[in-house]
């Protein structure tokens, strides 16, 4: 009876018409096609425990966002999955044939090949298929014995290896490779190059150009819009929903994660939590499941306390002896109910007053840029007024961090770029982390630069910015990259300036961080210009968006939801006008 059920279930799974199956069919079919799956997952690091016996399956068609708080474990977790580390007790599976394609937060490609033989690296398995039928070919036409068995057995592979090649969809790789890779903002121009004429954020998109050309059956990724502007984020958003089979994602950008996803899975205090709701659902979840936890223990801890006061009471009363020793041992038996992670959205960041500038911090008028032969901006006129909250957009290499140099005076260009009256300068930039004094801890270098009533706050602000405990009295030589950017944003946030330049400021910071970073520029009184790729970051937040791209800076008065949406319509007509 259960085999024929197993086959009956996957011919109807199997079966493209839309014929409604019943109800105890559907679920049996639905639990046989998982693609992973976790089986009493425990994970150690020297003593402290990271799981504990965590199971769940990932399952065809599942678009899942891992969160949690940073060092809850999430990227370990991805690295176990992707078979790249080893739990201490439990076990991941997936049915044989499984493809598991893995995006690290962190990798670099080799120099010595194109970009476009890098990305074409997808299909290796193709090439050295292709490159043995060329072998067997070869030996076939050498050989003159033509009668043995030998001959007649290598003729039988060549033809099976050969069948097979030919049957597979990607022999015709090249027009793949090619959409992926404008699809991740590449130009055609860029195809040729060597990889090591590129940063480190462009050859993240070959890495991840290569995932998605294996059209893997399961796709992990770590952080992947930390390096793609908002066009490539669009596309990758695009390709995930329509393309893509099982997708596990860690990201720090809501928006993203809110369109891609389906499934919410919470790793927290060594356990997790599946929702099956995208990342705003699950956020309205959890509260209501902390606020539930919270009642449970406040119950809890009155009861513990109830039962104390009875037993020290009545610990010397003959008459009460079995009803003392009778709750004694119910304590010692008693799990003591725990609240998950304390919520610190509460904490605010408030900048300092700002002293007053001119009416008009910003002139920009005809400015232009080129590097040698290569122009990257022309006739650049714009005026930023004082309050304003504007946003720098655009594909990577348009000009966004050029110009805001330009405004820095850090480089020379043509046009005349004028600053107001008593314009005070703050400015974010990675290599902001590189100027800290690495002999000062954590605490002090914050301390040396808070002012007024935040000084009592420190400690809050740093565990907010994710230094908090001992962390605190780390010396900043020895904090990572990430770190030390973290560290210069909460030092530039405590000095009095009236222009606030943020250049990619979300890349490290998670999202409650970032709600708190949000919610102290909204409320700040000067004037800000961020060059940022995330758009919930941006949303609500600035009123103007400067365009770059095509050697020109276009000025739109909209929120960024307003500015998309515009393009949206712009890129549509341009498709049509194609047509």
């Amino acid at each position: 009876m259960f085999r024929h059920l197993l086959k009956l279930a996957k011919k109807l799974t199997l079966q493209k018409k839309s014929v409604e199956k019943p109800f105890f069919l559907r679920n049996f079919a639905e639990i046989l096609f998982f693609m992973i799956s976790v089986d009493g997952l425990t994970v150690e690091f020297g003593g402290t425990t990271l799981f504990e016996n965590i199971s769940f399956q990932v399952n065809e068609k599942d678009r899942i966002a891992l969160m949690g708080k940073n060092g809850a474990g999430k990227s370990t977790l991805l690295k176990i999955l992707a078979g790249e580390r080893q739990p201490n007790r439990g076990s991941v599976s997936a049915p044989k044939g499984t493809v598991i394609a893995y995006l690290p937060q962190h990798l670099m490609t080799e120099d010595h090949r194109t970009v476009f033989e890098e990305a074409s690296l997808a299909f290796k398995e193709l090439f050295e298929m292709e490159n043995e039928i060329e072998r067997m070919n070869k030996e076939l036409a050498e050989r003159t014995d033509y009668e043995s068995d030998s001959y007649m057995e290598l003729i039988e592979k060549v033809s099976t290896l050969s069948e097979k090649f030919y049957s597979i969809e990607e022999t015709n790789y090249e027009a793949d490779v090619e959409k992926i890779l404008l699809g991740l903002g590449f130009q055609r121009d860029d195809f040729n190059k060597p990889t090591n004429q590129f940063s480190g954020g462009w050859r993240m998109r070959i890495e991840l150009a290569k995932l998605l050309l294996r059209k893997p059956d399961v796709l992990l990724l770590d952080e992947p819009t930390n390096h793609l502007d908002i066009e490539s984020i669009q596309w990758l958003e695009d390709f995930l929903i329509e393309s893509a089979k099982s997708v596990i994602v860690i990201s720090h950008d809501r928006a993203f994660v809110d369109n891609i996803t389906t499934r919410t899975i919470e790793v927290t205090m060594g356990r997790i939590y599946d929702y099956k709701v995208n990342y705003s659902k699950y956020l309205e979840l959890r509260k209501e499941r902390r606020e539930q936890q919270q009642k449970a223990y406040e119950e809890q801890q009155k009861m513990i306390a109830d039962t104390k006061d009875f037993i020290e009471r009545f610990k010397g009363t003959y008459s009460k002896t079995l009803q003392v020793q009778s709750r004694v041992k119910m304590l010692e038996k008693l799990e003591i109910i725990e609240v998950d992670e304390e919520d610190t959205s509460a904490l605010r960041l408030k900048f300092p007053p700002s002293p007053r500038s001119g009416s008009y911090p910003v002139i920009s008028d005809n400015v232009s840029k080129s590097y040698g032969d290569h122009l990257v901006f022309e006739n650049a006129s714009f005026t930023i007024e004082r309050g304003d909250k504007v946003a720098f957009v655009g594909k990577n290499g348009e000009g966004k961090s050029t110009m805001v140099k330009c405004i820095m005076s850090e480089i020379e260009h043509g046009g005349v770029l004028t600053l107001g009256h008593n314009v005070q300068i703050g400015y974010f930039a990675q290599n902001q982390a590189s100027m800290l004094d690495g002999e000062l801890t954590v605490f002090q270098t914050i301390d040396d630069v808070a002012k007024g009533d935040i000084r009592n706050k420190i400690k809050d602000l740093l565990g907010a910015f994710m230094f908090g405990g001992e962390n605190s009295e780390k010396k900043v030589k020895v904090l990572s990259g990430g770190e030390r950017t973290r560290l210069a944003m909460i030092k530039l946030l405590l000095e009095p300036v009236n222009l606030l330049i943020l250049d990619e400021p979300t890349n490290h910071l998670d999202l409650k961080t970032k709600d708190i970073l949000k919610s102290a520029l909204k409320d700040f009184d000067g004037t800000l210009i961020v060059v940022s790729h995330d758009r919930d970051f941006l949303d609500g937040l600035v009123t103007k968006v400067y365009e770059f791209g095509n050697k020109r800076v276009t000025e739109h008065l909209d929120s960024i939801y307003g500015f998309l949406k515009k393009k949206k319509m712009e890129n549509l007509r341009e498709i049509e006008r194609k047509k």
